[in-house]
């Protein structure tokens, strides 16, 4: 179901409207002139069912790389877990230029620029708000969002005018905003891995239930989805 907001432009290069990121996107341009070090563009398919909601571009990851949950640990099991439900083309290396996409699917950070010690500011979050209102509203058939974290979470809630007392942020929840299915998962950074926060496991189930609420609102093919392991054992 599209959502009704108008369209928004993307943010400049030098944009500037949040100055802490900003003087420290300056900062780290100085720093690492080869990297990305600008907003990060949206990832995916234009005309994607199924939108994914990060927090922000990771410093040596979608910073430096200029894709969203590439070049860092947590871009691996994201990658891994869309392949294994037929949402891409294309093997992840890591790179921007390692030829990968996506079908059906597309990825937004709630901020667009790197935070400083990967923590944006409530003001930051609110400033980027159109730039994450923007790609959703331009999805004709979206259906459904897994939002990876509590932050991206409320973001979305914020976006599409919900009250966060309304939708509660829990692992594996579901939610309907919008006329949008919002589904919850941790995030996939290479601490809540590490930890065991997020097995692969719990992420492939997340997604399961985005293409599952797609078969149940229309049509849809399940036919390349691999199923989880009958061993119990976690996937790489």
């Amino acid at each position: 179901m599209p959502i009704d907001a108008p369209p928004t432009a993307e943010p400049a290069a030098d944009c500037a409207r949040c100055p802490r990121l900003a003087a420290w996107r300056t900062e780290l341009q100085h720093r690492q002139p080869g990297w990305f070090n600008a907003p990060v563009p949206p990832f995916g398919d234009s005309d994607a069912w199924l939108a994914i909601v990060g927090l922000a571009p990771g410093l040596k990851g979608a910073n430096r790389t200029g894709r969203a949950f590439t070049g860092d640990g947590s871009g691996a099991m994201l990658f891994q877990v869309l392949a294994q439900h037929g949402l891409t083309r294309g093997d992840y290396g890591g790179a921007a230029g390692d030829g990968l996409g996506l079908d059906g699917a597309i990825i937004v950070n709630a901020v667009r620029c790197v935070p400083p010690a990967n923590r944006p500011a409530l003001s930051e979050i609110r400033s980027c708000r159109p730039y994450l209102l923007g790609p959703l509203a331009g999805l004709p058939r979206l259906r459904a969002i897994v939002a990876l974290g509590h932050v991206a979470h409320d973001a979305v809630v914020a976006a599409l005018g919900g009250r966060r007392s309304d939708f509660r942020f829990a692992h594996g929840a579901d939610h309907e905003i919008a006329g949008v299915a919002l589904i919850d998962s941790y995030h996939c950074s290479r601490y809540n891995q590490n930890t065991g926060r997020l097995t692969y496991n719990m992420l492939w189930q997340a997604f399961q239930r985005a293409v599952a609420h797609r078969a149940a609102t229309g049509p849809c093919s399940t036919k390349n989805i691999a199923p989880l392991p009958s061993d119990g054992r976690e996937r790489a």
